[in-house]
């Protein structure tokens, strides 16, 4: 273990201090999902990460999936999960399944961790007070939503009475049913909805590279006009589409800046928010 002399701490910290400065009282949107949501040592770093940004002042706005979680109940139960176009289909047993999951032992589980390292939370599904309001996507996929309307009041009033909002991607529609909903693309509405600072996406590789196969070709920052460059390029293809979209979608809805970063690196978002190197590819408008 690398040993740090208390000059040297204080070196650090001071380094940090410009950008608290530019955080503290700002809302950052944290999409949390991917190996970072299901390796132990990596999800203690992560809710040690947002509590310390809690205590300098940072409104943070947890927004969590939990695939695995879902897909694992699904197959105990006796149930193959089926998926079009990367979304899963959900039929009414796997809709009450993904409420069950991320509703409950997800949501709860996360706001246990932050409450055990010295933070405030509170849960939230996007049924309570109708925080997510959508309709159905496609026929195809069953109960899977399309986002309408966000209502931001349950987030905002926790923001200032104190608290963490950790918020599950479960939505609903005016007539009472319930939908599963993509956790990026929740992340990007709520974000633009509160107008946020920044949106963080945490994935399970670097950032948008240019040879996938290379992650020292690592892209560090990027306008929304390259963004579109790449995609006719055929650098952003795959699954890195539908999370750079959502980082567009979020910057055009009056969103500051977003970031696609490698959530299985250790204090990743402290690494993003407080240092100048960052830790993954930061998107704006330019």
């Amino acid at each position: 273990m690398i040993s740090f002399s208390n000059a040297q701490r204080a070196e650090v910290l001071t380094q940090a201090l410009p950008y608290i400065k530019r955080y503290t009282g700002k809302i950052v949107v944290v999409k949390y999902g991917g190996n970072a949501m299901v390796n132990e040592q990596l999800k203690q770093q992560v809710m040690e990460d947002v509590v310390l940004l809690w205590l300098i002042g940072v409104k943070v706005v947890l927004i969590h999936g939990g695939g695995p979680e879902i897909t694992d109940l699904m197959t105990r139960v006796g149930k193959q999960p089926e998926f079009v176009d990367g979304l899963r289909v959900t039929d009414q047993e796997t809709v009450d399944i993904v409420q069950m999951v991320l509703a409950g032992k997800v949501n709860k589980t996360l706001v246990n961790l932050l409450e055990m390292k010295g933070g405030k939370a509170i849960g939230l599904s996007g049924i309570d007070g109708r925080l997510i309001e959508c309709r159905q996507r496609d026929e195809r996929l069953g109960f899977v939503g399309e986002i309408t309307k966000i209502h931001i009041k349950p987030i905002t009033d926790l923001l200032s009475n104190g608290y963490i909002p950790v918020i599950s991607t479960v939505g609903c529609d005016r007539e009472g049913h319930t939908y599963n909903i993509n956790g990026d693309t929740a992340a990007a509405h709520i974000a633009g909805a509160l107008e946020a600072e920044r949106l963080v996406l945490m994935t399970d590789i670097d950032g948008i590279l240019r040879d996938r196969n290379d992650p020292a070709s690592l892209i560090p920052e990027l306008t929304v006009t390259d963004v579109e460059k790449l995609r006719q390029e055929g650098i952003i293809s795959g699954g890195m589409i539908p999370k750079v979209e959502c980082c567009v979608t979020a910057l055009r809805q009056g969103v500051r800046n977003a970031v696609i970063m490698d959530g299985r690196v250790p204090h990743s978002i402290l690494m993003e928010l407080l240092t100048n190197e960052g830790a993954g590819t930061w998107i704006h408008e330019g």
